[in-house]
């Protein structure tokens, strides 16, 4: 057994005779009794304390101890006081990852994790505590794929405190814990009416934004980020190269997801709105910084700015103020009573437009290779999982290949005719 266990309430002394004697401390029947003591892998002396009658207890405290060290499974027990809030903010400043990620981590961890999980050691936690705090997370954020996305953020906080030696194994990943499911629901893509009515709902001077997504696939921030230099109106494509998105509560230029420029076929229809807008509302020249607030500056001419023309303009201001009114008045949602905020539109969001324009492209004949391009996927069978049931269906096809069989043989009721032998 690694160390040994004090008795605090008495202590041997030796005689002049050679006589070894029992003797009650200063400290007898005061606090607790035993204390298991030893000497960690760091070289430094543990201990923990236990009370009047629990000397078995020490003991076999201080064998798992021995037992642990002797399997490579050891953690000092100091390292499992650690708070999950305090060990969250720790792991959350240490990030390296994207801004715009890690600000989304931030609000997934304080927001939904921390004022449930943040007070309770580290080293206490077991699986059920992980299954309650997912009922709770059920109960305020009705969305499974959001939720799917914190339990994966709270999941990897755990799994850097066992690599960190703060506790032994991840309660998230125990068999009796469920992941929220993933959003296995299917797109569904708008209709053209849908899109042009809610395109006319808008303010005359965002119109063209409908267009950009709706007519090119891109996203809200490559519409908010567009230059006026990056549409070819004489070659026909547009270059997608940058967008706005906010990092650390301000606006910065950045480019677009997972750093993926592209190029997307412009329509002339397009192209003759797009230079409408330009006549109607000059491009601008805004300059924000690169990256991260304190990056950079870079200028670029907007095809869209705030409404008093002063700046690039806000994702959540914009869907606040222009889209979800637009999204009143073409019928999707309905309107709110006095006093109560728009309803939540996640699916009926501008990342619709992308959805429209893939489902364009598909009906058209479009192959899936082609659409990630334009969509900026990394993954072509990341788009083939998304879209394919909007793809024309193989029956179809199979009854006009059967059909032009049979016309092309000379088909009768009976079937094609066919040479007869002699």
């Amino acid at each position: 057994m690694a160390g040994h266990v004090q008795d605090r309430w008495y202590k041997t002394t030796t005689g002049a005779d050679g006589k070894t004697t029992r003797e009650r401390t200063d400290r007898y029947g005061i606090g607790l009794r035993y204390r298991a003591r030893y000497v960690g892998p760091d070289g430094t002396e543990k201990s923990k304390s236990f009370r009047d009658k629990q000397k078995g207890l020490a003991e076999k405290w201080l064998t798992k101890i021995e037992a642990d060290m002797d399997g490579g499974r050891y953690i000092d027990p100091k390292a499992g006081l650690t708070t999950f809030r305090q060990y969250a903010e720790k792991w959350l400043g240490a990030q390296t990852t994207d801004l715009t990620t890690r600000d989304s981590v931030d609000v997934q961890i304080r927001r939904h994790a921390i004022p449930y999980l943040g007070s309770r050691p580290l080293g206490s936690f077991k699986p059920e505590h992980i299954r309650e705090w997912l009922s709770e997370l059920e109960r305020a954020v009705p969305a499974s794929s959001y939720r799917r996305v914190i339990f994966a953020s709270v999941s990897a906080v755990f799994t850097a405190a066992v690599e960190d030696e703060k506790l032994h194994r991840n309660p998230c990943k125990a068999s009796t814990v469920r992941a929220p499911a993933p959003n296995n629901s299917r797109v569904v893509p708008w209709t053209p009416e849908r899109t042009f009515a809610v395109r006319a709902a808008l303010p005359e001077q965002y119109q063209a934004t409908i267009d950009l997504g709706g007519g090119c696939g891109l996203r809200q921030g490559e519409i908010f980020g567009l230059p006026h230099d990056e549409i070819g109106f004489d070659t026909g494509w547009l270059h997608i190269a940058y967008q706005v998105k906010v990092v650390g509560g301000k606006l910065v230029f950045a480019p677009p997801k997972r750093n993926k420029e592209r190029d997307v076929p412009l329509a002339d229809c397009v192209a003759h709105v797009l230079k409408a807008h330009t006549e109607a509302h000059p491009p601008v020249e805004v300059t924000l910084p690169w990256l991260r607030p304190d990056g950079p500056s870079v200028t670029k001419q907007l095809l869209f700015l705030r409404p008093d023309g002063d700046g690039a303009v806000r994702r959540t201001d914009f869907n606040t103020r222009f889209w979800k009114p637009a999204l009143v008045a073409a019928g999707v949602i309905p309107e709110p009573k006095p006093g109560e905020r728009y309803q939540a539109a996640r699916k009926d969001g501008m990342h619709a437009l992308r959805h429209f324009y893939a489902s364009v492209l598909l009906d058209a004949g479009e192959n899936i290779k082609a659409l990630s391009t334009y969509l900026g996927h990394t993954d072509p069978g990341f788009t083939l999982r998304t879209y394919t049931h909007l793809l024309p269906s193989s029956d179809g096809r199979s009854r006009t290949a059967m059909d032009s069989l049979y016309q092309r043989a000379g088909s009768t009721p009976d079937g094609p005719q066919t040479a007869q032998g002699g």
